[in-house]
């Protein structure tokens, strides 16, 4: 089956659903889930939405600690955009039917979290994405012009290669006509054709075994555009969230939101010894980066298997009542955490790198937008300032919006692709192929390409990397598509990127910390 449309939207985040919303009035629009569409990392995002709102913050102030935390790596004139327009952005987020937190004064209660040198985060409790998530889901459903297809899975991106054109990565000419798109109640793979397709699929932390991303982050949108032959950049740089809840066994990693140390909890070692002022004058709001190695490191001196994370000497009532979702969660487990504090532990949590894409979400592919976590603004550099990403997500949107609308009337739909060619596939005689595939990428890239790496790490993890390339790629020709296939091979797609473009830079930065280019001033692996 081939269906058409003008707006091809893979991916029910903040960023689709908003890019959806916007752009609705102006043509016919298909949103792909590959999950319900309530399900997606923005439903996970507890801390919040980062924005000037109040005196005495400002936008200088705002763009100076993205630029700080990105450890040199941001680009200067994406940060200035983010952070000017987000304000706006979030204004259409309310207006849309989305509450944040008032104060007894009727004024935003914005918290405060790492990197952040004034309070500027808007939140809802600590539920803020699951809020986010259901008032654009509402909206969207309402929406006349959007046609929504749950358990639908993109497999690839169309292009010239599918008419039988050689494509290159350093070519400027490669468009995008739509993408092959799995129906997964019935296991067909149909054609959906379109003037314009945006990717917004999120993240990649099932990479990992320890994660606090829904089990559907596997690094889908950044594997096909780059099979496509599109640009993907610094896609070294993941950011392991420093507490999420020690609970062996749960996936995923429920997390601790960072705006309880903003509001005053304090990391300490299971002994109750304070550490982070051994590494950064900021202490436990020092930049996520700095935080997940310091807790990395002073498990390996201890032998513990977490760190603790201690509000007890906080308001009892005022604690609950600002995370009442991790209270409850805590308590779930035996855990109160106003008279005893959480054990804690870092996770695989953001993808800093993905898709390079311009000021208006664009990408290298014509006619092919990445917005949100999937793509590379140049906004987080090498490491993510704390709830930078909701903003980055909803000014992409509006840019995608904008700039897609301004085209839509001058591109037609190419009506020559062929359908899907499924012939002499069958379904695997034993799942265990892929399951036991899966859980070795999860294995390497845990041991090897963690918050510490080595050249030593990296190179063994490319050499094992391959040997289940081979394997997947093998069963992947020859069987029936389904969706657990599908995501073991964006995932290894996605791992050797991470790993090539690690071994590449020869140097510590943000994220992407190597013993063997340890920084100077930082604390070593050991």
């Amino acid at each position: 089956m081939i269906k058409e449309t003008d707006f091809l939207v893979i991916g029910s985040g903040i960023a689709g659903l908003s890019f959806a919303l916007k752009v609705a009035n102006h043509g016919k629009v298909i949103l792909i889930s590959k999950n319900s569409l309530e399900e997606s990392n923005t439903k996970y995002a507890q801390g919040g939405i980062a924005a000037v709102t109040y005196e005495p913050d400002n936008f200088e102030k705002h763009i100076k600690d993205t630029l700080i935390a990105g450890d040199g790596l941001c680009n200067k004139e994406t940060a200035e955009m983010v952070v000017r327009e987000a304000p706006a952005q979030i204004k259409q987020l309310i207006d849309w039917g989305v509450n944040f937190d008032q104060n007894e004064k009727g004024k935003y209660d914005l918290g405060k979290e790492g990197g952040h040198s004034e309070n500027r985060v808007l939140h809802h409790k600590d539920k803020t994405g699951e809020e986010i998530q259901n008032s654009l889901v509402d909206k969207v459903k309402k929406h006349n012009n959007i046609e929504v297809l749950e358990n639908h899975f993109a497999v690839d991106l169309i292009t010239q290669h599918h008419l039988g054109k050689l494509v290159k990565r350093s070519h400027n000419n490669t468009e995008c006509y739509g993408a092959y798109v799995l129906d997964l109640q019935t296991d067909k793979v149909n054609a959906f054709l379109a003037k314009i397709t945006l990717i917004a699929t999120g993240g990649t932390g099932n990479l990992y075994d320890t994660t606090t991303n829904p089990k559907i982050a596997t690094g889908d949108g950044i594997a096909m555009v780059y099979r496509a032959k599109g640009i993907i950049e610094n896609m070294e740089f993941i950011q392991f969230h420093p507490t999420s809840l020690y609970n062996p066994g749960e996936k995923p990693s429920f997390l601790i939101t960072e705006a309880m140390r903003g509001f005053g909890a304090i990391l300490k070692t299971v002994a109750g010894n304070k550490f982070m002022l051994k590494y950064d004058k900021r202490g436990s709001l020092a930049p996520r980066d700095i935080v997940a190695r310091a807790i990395d490191h002073e498990m390996k001196i201890t032998g513990d298997d977490h760190v603790v994370l201690d509000c007890t000497h906080l308001d009892p009532r005022k604690l609950k009542d600002h995370f009442p979702n991790i209270y409850q969660k805590c308590l779930s487990l035996n855990i109160d955490f106003t008279k005893n504090p959480i054990p804690v532990i870092p996770a695989a949590h953001y993808m800093c790198g993905g898709v390079k894409v311009d000021e208006n979400g664009a990408s290298t592919i014509n006619k092919l937008y990445a917005i949100g976590e999937v793509s590379s603004t140049g906004l987080h550099g090498a490491n993510r300032l704390a709830s930078n990403s909701l903003s980055e997500a909803v000014v992409y949107a509006d840019r995608a919006a904008k700039d897609s609308i301004k085209r839509i009337n001058l591109i037609t739909i190419n009506s020559d692709i062929p359908e899907w060619d499924s012939h002499g596939t069958t379904y695997p005689e034993e799942m265990i192929m892929i399951t036991q595939n899966y859980k070795e990428v999860q294995q390497i890239m845990s041991n090897y390409v963690g918050i510490v790496r080595s050249n030593l790490r990296l190179e063994r993890a490319l050499k094992r990397l391959a040997i289940i390339y081979v394997e997947t790629e093998e069963l992947y020709e020859k069987s029936i598509l389904s969706q657990k296939l599908c995501e073991l091979r964006n995932l290894i797609n996605v791992g050797y990127l991470i790993l090539k473009m690690a071994k590449d830079l020869h140097e510590s930065r943000g994220l992407h910390y190597t013993i063997d280019y340890p920084k100077k001033g930082t604390f070593s692996e050991f």
